[in-house]
């Protein structure tokens, strides 16, 4: 018998948000043979946390109970179920998410150390995460976000149009307005530049977008796609030739995967762990944060020279491919057995 597992996240889909990676792992370890219970779909937070404890406890016998753990108010939730599963002798194992992780670490000492020094193994998804781990003695492993490569038809590009695609929630850590500036200021030299951004609104950011394409004279030049599905975004994507990522924090975004994936050229700001996804010049391109001028230089770039194009797009495929379930389950059948 495989080992029975409580997948503490957040699934609130049904109340149209994201899917969580809790989502996507969840399910392909339950397709493994796993028993898997997930919790919570409760919507307020005092429900939510105290049906996370209650799953806990009810399937507390002969389980390991994976944490999401992200750096904003979600990290108490992941702090107090982890503390509920050491009062209960139960292994847990924090699998985090989050650009800013480091920091809430390094402002939070004894809450982390109470998180991720009692648990049984710390789950990072890059090198990023994983320094952070070690740099604290703390136990760790990586495993990334995981694809099913086969769902992302390979479109080669050879060369590029200004159609951008640029695909996260609408909240403030990830930049969205800076998409809108870029847009602007590549209107100027390329008038058939087009701009699609694609994901729900967390924080209204989505207003403030619309209010500064409006105040910029670009909004006709801007298409706001909403929360697709994944099958939707990648139908969309084969109408687009450049990705771009605009965040101030980062981890290891899935969208950047699955652009590598489907062949498109990526363009992002060299924060957090992106580093660890993007080699510059080799399957992306890498910016400074906030910088408008580099963004659009490196479009342009894109526009001229069609064996850089080429080489990127290719090379980014072959590169998502690592992250393929097929390879990346092997990791986690490890970890499971093992505990």
């Amino acid at each position: 018998m495989k080992t029975k597992i409580v997948y503490v996240d957040n699934f609130l889909t049904q109340y149209g948000h994201t899917p969580t990676i809790g989502a996507s792992i969840s399910s392909l370890l339950l397709k493994e043979g796993y028993e898997v219970v997930a919790t919570s779909t409760k919507q307020a937070k005092l429900p939510r946390l105290l049906d996370m404890l209650g799953t806990i406890f009810r399937n507390r016998k002969n389980a390991i109970v994976l944490i999401s753990t992200y750096s904003t108010e979600a990290f108490y939730f992941a702090l107090i179920c982890s503390q509920f599963c050491s009062l209960l002798n139960i292994k847990y194992v924090p699998f985090l998410h989050g650009g800013n992780l480091p920091e809430r670490i390094n402002s939070s000492k004894k809450m982390s150390q109470l998180l991720f020094g009692k648990s049984y193994m710390n789950v990072a998804v890059s090198g990023y995460l994983e320094a952070v781990m070690i740099k604290n003695k703390w136990p760790v492993t990586v495993i990334p976000n995981p694809i099913h490569i086969e769902q992302y038809p390979f479109l080669q590009r050879l060369k590029c149009t200004p159609k951008i695609l640029w695909v996260r929630s609408f909240h403030e850590i990830y930049n969205p307005t800076l998409a809108v500036k870029i847009l602007c200021d590549l209107l100027k030299v390329e008038p058939d530049a087009f701009l699609t951004m694609v994901g729900p609104d967390k924080d209204g950011s989505l207003e403030i977008c619309k209010q500064l394409a409006t105040e910029l004279n670009v909004l006709h030049r801007i298409e706001f796609a909403g929360l697709l599905s994944r099958d939707q975004w990648i139908k969309l994507s084969s109408s687009h030739d450049i990705f771009i990522n605009t965040t101030n924090f980062d981890n290891l975004p899935v969208s950047i995967i699955e652009a590598m994936a489907l062949g498109l050229p990526i363009i992002s700001t060299n924060v957090g762990g992106i580093k660890f996804l993007i080699e510059d010049t080799v399957n992306g391109l890498l910016v400074n944060p906030n910088n408008v001028q580099e963004f659009v230089i490196a479009i342009k770039t894109l526009m001229v020279n069609n064996t850089l194009v080429t080489n990127l797009s290719a090379h980014a495929r072959t590169f998502a491919e690592k992250y393929d379930w097929s390879c990346v389950k092997q990791q986690w059948n490890a970890l499971l057995q093992d505990a």
